[in-house]
């Protein structure tokens, strides 16, 4: 069983509906306005909590078009890393508006650290967690960092090997610690997924374990409600139209709202094992086959196939008792539509 995990006294683990996480990443575009404008959306979607990433260009890479600074492949192609983070990274200076914004929707608020500097500003704005990004997993010093402030910490594993998961929760020590399953893929096919990786993590760590998903639409985080994630973080964009670094792959406010209920729906179906009558099925028992005069018998005649027959509804006994009731004799005249009961069945005749 994993061990307890909170973030602003709201559980998460086992026997709760997935903690549902918006990530603004740099959809905002630059503007202070529109990020505010996603704080509202991911709240009024249902989000239990918005999440940014907190860098500058300079604090995640250098300024450089070397090899391995110019990105040849995917969304990003052609652009060095230091010219993609100086257009993605959220200002700093936002930080305290945007935080202000989410407690006054009532949703909570953290964020991606990804250096000390940025861990003592969160500090400094009372996060209630810290959320470490897949590739800054193998960043030791940074997660042992993070886990020196108490806060709980969400890991996302994408890109990571069995063991190097193994050393990022060491580096957490006794900090509260959930695993994000992911794929750092933009955006990721499906069948890249492997999903049943999610129940494996809380398994062999002891943790809670959820889903970074960045596939395109809603099932694939709706499978991992279904193979019981506790967290679930998806991007949010006010328009992919209006593009944006993440747009591709992030989802509109109507359709993260749709995720939300969807994501619900699945974790309140899976329920628990239980045979029997539900209460959206009362009733439906007498509606069950049983077994019914079909014709006219007068007393003491024997019943037939062609005067007794199992049918629709279900007062009469049950079908199984058809070959023992075939061949008794009725103790009283019966009508065609009564339910067959036992007492108007004569007794069976002795053997002779």
């Amino acid at each position: 069983m994993p061990r307890p995990f909170a973030i602003q006294g709201c559980p998460i683990g086992p026997g709760h509906p997935p903690y549902l996480i918006a990530e603004l990443s740099g959809n905002h575009k630059g503007e202070l306005a529109r990020a505010l404008a996603l704080i509202d959306a991911a709240a009024d979607a249902g989000a239990d909590a918005v999440k940014l990433q907190t860098y500058t260009a300079d604090t995640i890479t250098i300024d450089h078009d070397g090899p391995g600074f110019l990105l040849t492949g995917g969304l990003w192609a052609g652009r060095t890393l230091h010219d993609l983070y100086r257009e993605a990274h959220t200002p700093w200076d936002w930080h305290p508006a945007l935080f202000a914004r989410a407690r006054e929707r009532g949703i909570a608020i953290f964020s991606s650290p990804f250096d000390e500097t940025a861990v003592e500003l969160l500090e400094g704005l009372d996060a209630p967690a810290f959320k470490i990004a897949s590739f800054e997993l193998n960043d030791l010093p940074l997660i042992r960092r993070a886990a020196r402030s108490g806060r709980p910490l969400i890991v996302s594993t994408g890109l990571a090997t069995l063991g190097e998961i193994a050393e990022a929760v060491e580096a957490a020590g006794e900090a509260p610690l959930a695993l994000l399953h992911c794929v750092s893929g933009y955006p990721t096919p499906p069948e890249d997924c492997n999903l049943r990786t999610i129940p494996h993590l809380a398994a062999a760590f002891g943790v809670p374990a959820g889903l970074s998903d960045h596939t395109h639409g809603i099932a694939v985080p709706v499978a991992a409600t279904a193979l019981g994630a506790a967290v679930i973080e998806k991007h949010i964009t006010l328009s992919r139209a209006e593009g944006g670094v993440d747009a591709a792959f992030s989802l509109e406010p109507a359709e993260f709202k749709a995720m939300v209920g969807a994501v619900r729906a699945a974790h309140a179906a899976l329920g628990c094992v239980h045979y029997g009558v539900e209460p959206s099925e009362a009733g439906g028992r007498d509606y069950r086959r049983s077994l019914y005069v079909v014709a006219d018998v007068a007393a003491g005649e024997a019943l037939s196939a062609a005067t007794v027959r199992s049918i629709r509804p279900g007062f009469g006994l049950a079908p199984k008792h058809l070959p023992a009731v075939l061949g008794r004799r009725a103790a009283r005249g019966l009508r065609r539509g009564e339910p067959l009961a036992w007492d108007m069945l004569l007794p069976e005749e002795p053997a002779r």
